[in-house]
């Protein structure tokens, strides 16, 4: 779930902006977790742990199949 909301301040606050300096970084930042904390939208979860799983286990199968295909 971290890597979502990492996701989420990366795209809508680092790279929308320019800094030139580590400071003026940090404060942009500071200011990101300032106004989400506002109005905070909790992260619900669409899909059950066992169908996250089940597709994970089709994703591996899946590179496996490329792999050996790529291994000929």
């Amino acid at each position: 779930m971290i890597e979502r909301w990492f996701g989420a301040i990366t795209t809508k606050r680092i790279r929308r902006g320019s800094f030139g300096s580590v400071p003026e970084l940090i404060e942009a930042i500071e200011d990101y977790i300032a106004l989400h904390n506002e109005d905070p939208i909790p992260f619900i979860w669409t899909k059950t742990a066992k169908q996250i799983i089940t597709k994970v286990r089709r994703g591996r199968v899946a590179l496996e199949t490329v792999r050996q295909s790529r291994a000929i």
